[in-house]
């Protein structure tokens, strides 16, 4: 059973992984146009967010936030594959946070086909934020391992 829960564990991991590397792989060869595409849904993100709440969001370096995403899809990876749930923390954190900006389906009439393509986007990463919390759900539900050691018997005499 340990040995299926770590290939799962990084079967599962290997999504971010692979996400991390690509990201930092179209920032340094493509010359950020990544960074320019992720730049343009942020700023989308943060109308809507702005129009709809009423609170104006802090200006933020796009290279910043795109290094934050990327240390916590590779950090949060590593530990999920340790079984840390410190890991499975991160991946929430990265998912809640990058999900409603890269996936942004909100801005598109239900008509047109990129509404679909990015709506489906969006359920996967939800599905992805659930079988986190069923990682981290199942890992608090199991009790603590107890040491087995024997007490001392009792003398007859």
């Amino acid at each position: 059973m340990g040995f299926l829960s770590f290939v799962g564990r990084l079967f599962f991991s290997c999504l971010f992984i692979f996400s991390a590397w690509r990201m930092l792989d179209e920032l340094v060869v493509d010359d950020g146009v990544f960074a320019d595409a992720f730049e343009s849904k942020f700023l989308l993100f943060r109308s809507h967010v702005s129009a709809k709440l009423g609170v104006n969001m802090p200006e933020i370096e796009m290279r910043h936030i795109i290094a934050a995403d990327i240390a916590l899809k590779g950090i949060g990876s590593i530990f999920f594959i340790l079984g840390s749930s410190l890991g499975a923390y991160l991946l929430l954190l990265d998912l809640a946070f990058s999900a409603p900006i890269l996936c942004d389906f909100y801005s598109y009439d239900m008509e047109k086909p990129e509404y679909v393509l990015l709506f489906h986007q969006f359920l996967q990463s939800l599905a992805l934020f659930g079988a986190l919390l069923f990682f981290i759900g199942m890992k608090n539900s199991f009790p603590k391992k107890v040491s087995k050691k024997k007490s001392p018997k009792a003398k007859t005499t």
